[in-house]
């Protein structure tokens, strides 16, 4: 009883000692806008003598001071700093609008970090923000701005393939990534079977990759986090820009629904090779209404209902289009792929100290093959929906302590292979039981707090369950595959439930104002996969959840790094150490090929690791800028049931991987960007031995991912060209140059081994071939803005 006074009595006070130092401080808080869009700034630092905070992904900030008089500091990547003077009697609320820094007539490249020294004072181990001028400086294949093949030149990930949108971070596979669009989860990243991302640039405002240990508010994979966000919309003004590229052309078009409350934002994307090459396909050819085309829209509305309310609506639609004919066989074929995303989110203040959102987002990702020959049709189709709920707050005590704390709710369908089909009169229908649904939930809460000026932490823990639920059907066979038994679960009824706590935390060191050390671990639960008997990310590969077989995916990742600023923080500087384990990872048995039986019962589980070191070299300042990263890494994988129970090399180890970036301001009128990267060649499992078995050419192969392929490395230029502004005409515009593989270069896709001769007169002679995908490709694009 005493113990319990005494322990009453210190909280009393403790509480006390709080009140009374809140009735002392005030609270400036509001939103970080850009001065000429309206646009809320992701990120920006507002820091008084050198503490501050950064503005959340709203572009709302608050800071907790002593009443007086302060010299306000505020900055932001690609924009003018600003000092604002202002004196703290009570509790304020004030908007910061800053200026893009334009060095130019048009948008600069890049000027600065958030923060010239957040490489270095910032708790977040391996994170990245690149503006969308940054990405769409980067030359890449037949001039389309694709911010996933820029993220493939940072250390530390690596890409799918030649010319491939897919990416691979830290020895994790293409599904550990989290790719979200505003708050929606992107399932297919991939257009033109993964030779484009889905990302329309001219619809982005930023991007955000963590690959280390990402904060409690990311879940349900191993590897990365990308966040993306769209635009708002023009608050202030009409605006249109748009551009025509070789195989592409994009319009956006923007403006304000109501001056400084409400602004809108669409913007399209769309190929057209299939137009193009429609004139030249005779109507006699066997081959007439073939054809391939994608497209992506992009929609946003946001309202202002008050200064502690607001509103935002958001959309994505895309589809790869893929039809064949051959009128000699009377075959026909349509395949169409695509995301659908919706995204609902309201932002409401409590109080200057308190923040919240509130999100309803919808997803659907469908893939469907129709074909149809001689009156009989057949239809496949697979996809995983999507229902999700969730609800963020952001506190912040002080300037060196912020809160962030939620849950989330989300409701999916998977549909890994439904198969229906029709001959005359007789129809096929689907089998049901291939339906799985499941519910996934999380809490959260994370801590960002400056111990001393030394010393900055981020912990966080997050709680996560995902059960595989109703209606579904478990059926006994017996050793010839034959139905003995079932077990019948009605709607909603769990069959499987996992869940755990994954523990986050990462540790700031300053040694120095220009230098830190970094420390950081994390457990990460994924409980979706996505599963790929191929290189790289198709549209053919499978969602499946984890169920009563397939266990969720687990991993512990340990990392370190030091982390230093050169000329007044123009040269940023960090080398990064890291672990990574992985537990429950899958792929297909041994001798597998695809059918219409239940994927799951194909798999084999095993263990994973990778361990390596990148180095990054960033020049953040002035008319020059640009990188070098390399990574240094080994990954490997071991399955009971593959390659004898012997380790072997995953698919997307690479040993060395090097990325050169260059962008130089030549002039107003010109702008010049150069990339180079090599990497190690790919692992490849291959024919070891050749023989004649029945009078057929039969291969043996080696070991898993025995050898490797050939190295890969390739120079890309670009020339930007604005010409000199008109004050009377309203239009600008400018003309990109670029040149993919500049010296040519053969990188191997695949390699196949072809045969001459005969074997029954000894002239028989197998040789290794090389498949290369991309020579050096020209191109131009033609962008707009008016």
């Amino acid at each position: 009883m005493r113990i319990s006074s005494v322990s009453f009595a210190l909280l009393t006070g403790l509480l006390l000692h709080f009140a009374a130092a809140a009735q002392n401080k005030v609270t400036l808080s509001g939103y970080v806008k850009d001065s000429l869009s309206g646009e809320t700034l992701i990120g920006a630092t507002v820091s008084v003598s050198g503490r501050g905070v950064n503005s959340n992904q709203y572009g709302f900030y608050s800071l907790t001071l002593p009443p007086r008089d302060y010299v306000i500091t505020v900055s932001y990547v690609g924009y003018q700093s600003r000092q604002i003077d202002l004196g703290l009697a009570t509790n304020r609320s004030y908007n910061i609008l800053l200026a893009p820094a334009a060095a130019t007539n048009t948008e600069v490249i890049v000027t600065s970090r958030r923060r010239g020294d957040v490489n270095v004072k910032s708790s977040q181990m391996g994170k990245i923000d690149l503006s969308m001028n940054q990405i769409r400086s980067v030359p890449v294949l037949l001039g389309e701005v694709d911010l996933l093949k820029t993220l493939q030149l940072l250390p530390g990930v690596r890409n799918a393939g030649e010319g491939n949108a897919g990416f691979y971070v830290r020895g994790g596979g293409a599904d550990q990534n989290l790719i979200m669009l505003d708050d929606a989860v992107v399932y297919n990243t991939g257009h033109l079977f993964g030779f484009f991302s889905v990302f329309n640039g001219d619809a982005i405002k930023s991007t955000s990759l963590i690959k280390g240990s990402f904060p409690a508010q990311y879940g349900g994979r191993l590897s990365s986090v990308l966040d993306v966000s769209m635009k708002e919309g023009n608050a202030n003004k009409f605006q249109v820009d748009g551009g025509i590229g070789l195989i592409a052309s994009r319009l956006s078009i923007q403006g304000p629904i109501k001056k400084g409350k409400a602004s809108f934002i669409i913007s399209g994307r769309r190929t057209y090779i299939d137009a193009l090459v429609k004139p030249f396909v005779k109507p006699t050819s066997q081959f007439h209404g073939s054809g391939y085309y994608f497209y992506d829209l992009n929609a946003k509305v946001n309202y202002i209902f008050s200064e502690k309310d607001r509103l935002y609506l958001s959309g994505y639609f895309g589809r790869d289009v893929f039809t064949f004919n051959n009128s000699q066989r009377s075959f026909s074929a349509n395949i169409p792929w695509g995301n659908s995303t919706g995204s609902l989110r309201w932002n409401h203040v409590f109080n200057q100290k308190l923040f919240s959102n509130t999100t309803l987002v919808y997803n659907d990702y469908k893939f469907a093959f129709n074909a149809s020959q001689s009156g009989f049709d057949i239809g496949l189709a697979s996809g995983i929906r999507d229902l999700n709920a969730k609800v963020d707050f952001d506190y912040y005590p002080s300037p060196r302590h912020k809160l962030k704390f939620g849950g989330l709710y989300t409701h999916h369908k998977f549909t890994p292979n439904i198969l229906s089909g029709k001959q005359d009169s007789v129809q096929f229908n689907p089998n049901t039981n291939s339906y799985k649904w499941a519910n996934e939930a999380a809490l959260y809460l994370q801590d960002d707090i400056e111990v001393s000026s030394w010393l900055q932490a981020n912990a966080g823990i997050r709680y996560s369950s995902f059960s595989q639920v109703g209606p579904y059907t478990i059926f006994q066979t017996d050793p010839n595959g034959n139905h003995t038994d079932s077990t019948r679960y009605k709607r909603g009824q769990p069959i499987r439930t996992y869940g755990g706590f994954e523990p986050r935390l990462t540790l700031r060191f300053a040694l120095s104002d220009a230098s830190s050390i970094k420390t950081a671990l994390s457990r990460n639960l994924q409980y979706i996969h996505l599963v790929s008997n191929a290189g790289s990310t198709l549209p053919t590969d499978l969602w499946v959840p984890s169920t009563y077989i397939v266990k969720p995916q687990k991993s512990w990742q340990y990392s370190a790094g030091y982390f230093r600023n050169f000329l007044d923080n123009t040269l940023e500087a960090s080398v990064e150490l890291y672990y990574k384990s992985m537990r429950n990872q899958i792929e297909y048995r041994e001798g597998y090929t695809p059918s219409l039986k239940d994927p799951e019962l194909e798999f084999v589980f095993g263990k994973g690791w990778s361990y390596g070191a990148e180095f990054f070299l960033n020049k953040t300042r002035g008319r020059y800028t640009g990188w070098i990263g390399y990574t240094l890494s080994w990954t490997y994988r071991q399955f009971p049931g593959l390659n004898g129970g012997e380790r072997y090399p995953a698919k997307y180890d690479r040993r060395h991987d090097l990325s050169f970036v260059s962008m130089y301001e030549l002039n107003k009128n010109w702008k010049l960007s150069a990339v180079f990267v090599y990497g190690s060649g790919n692992a490849a499992s291959l024919p070891v031995k050749f023989y004649i078995l029945n009078g057929v050419l039969t291969q043996e192969y080696s070991r898993v991912n025995q050898y490797r392929l050939a190295a890969y490395h390739r120079l890309d230029f670009s020339a930007t060209y604005t010409p000199p502004s008109v004050k009377k005409k309203k239009l600008q515009s400018s003309w990109v140059f670029s040149v993919y593989n500049v010296y040519n270069r053969l990188n191997p896709y695949f390699l196949y081994f072809d045969q001459e001769g005969s074997p029954y007169n000894n002239t028989l002679k197998v040789s290794a071939k090389q498949v290369s995908l991309f020579p050096v490709i020209p191109s131009v694009t033609w962008n707009f803005k008016f």
